[in-house]
């Protein structure tokens, strides 16, 4: 059982070097061509404290054998169509948006003197219009934990994502078991799942579509919560799934770095990157209505 203590810590050499080392152990994926990614780690709203945890290993993943050139940012203007072009890949990490609106780009912009309330909104929706281009025209994305409530209330990122953060019971032991043992994104997981303390992600809108294919799950009836239990028995915590001629993958876990200490789950997230750049097939066909 690996360290589940909720207690948050900061971001230092000895732990980036700890995971760095599990990274280092585990097999090298051979490519023609470096990929660029994006990881983009601004929040406005909910500050999960594994932003920078999270952005390190995704760097560390991305840059283990040299598959990935990376660009860190939390600025916006990345989300340009101009600069959207330099990249194959972008990473969304913990991107929460204010509550207000969830659109994370009107949050930026909501402030800006120079422009007016119309050109903020359109600003802000050419932003979000650019990211759904470009995944729709055979680039990747990937979305870690919040990142999937960056633009909640656009039904059209739901539609990209597989869908919309609805509301989470308080951080559990969670069983996170494996949709498909066989499928190759999961090779690193035990059969069984693994166990951790998250939390535990619920969703709607796009979600129910099922419009993905899905990788991980928990069993709602062991998951402790305080509103009204949904009626479907199970909820998909991780997926890929096509949009237009691109890649998603979203992931849940983890709200907790400590979760990162297991090899296990840092070759699941490897694995989802590389999908995203084209560098892994699989089956992503979605699995449609139950």
């Amino acid at each position: 059982m690996y360290s589940q203590s909720l207690q948050p810590f900061e971001l230092d050499a000895t732990w980036k070097n700890k995971i760095k080392s599990i990274v280092d152990s585990q097999p090298t994926l051979k490519y023609k061509k470096q990929k660029k990614v994006l990881i983009f780690s601004l929040h406005t709203g909910y500050k999960h404290w594994t932003i920078p945890h999270t952005e390190a290993v995704m760097q560390i993943i991305a840059e283990h054998n040299a598959v990935f050139e990376v660009t860190v940012s939390k600025d916006i203007a990345h989300f340009k169509k101009a600069q959207l072009s330099k990249y194959d890949v972008v990473v969304l990490n913990n991107n929460c948006s204010d509550r207000e609106r969830r659109d994370m780009f009107w949050d930026m912009l909501k402030n800006d003197n120079s422009l007016t309330e119309i050109e903020k909104n359109q600003k802000a929706k050419k932003l979000e219009e650019n990211l759904i281009s470009f995944v729709r025209k055979g680039n990747g994305l990937v979305i870690l934990h919040g990142g999937i409530v960056m633009q909640n209330n656009s039904m059209a990122f739901s539609e990209m994502n597989g869908g919309s953060f609805d509301f989470h019971p308080p951080q559990q032991e969670i069983h996170v078991k494996l949709v498909d043992a066989n499928h190759p994104l999961v090779a690193s997981i035990d059969p069984e799942g693994f166990t951790h303390y998250d939390e535990p992600y619920l969703f709607n809108n796009a979600y129910f579509k099922y419009n993905f294919r899905p990788l991980l799950y928990m069993e709602l009836d062991k998951i402790k919560m305080k509103r009204k239990r949904p009626t479907d028995k199970i909820k998909y915590i991780s997926w890929i799934k096509r949009h237009g001629k691109g890649r998603v993958f979203y992931a849940s876990p983890s709200h907790n770095a400590q979760s990162y200490e297991n090899p296990q789950l840092l070759k699941f997230l490897s694995n989802g990157l590389y999908y995203t750049a084209g560098l892994i097939s699989c089956d992503d066909s979605p699995v449609g209505l139950p």
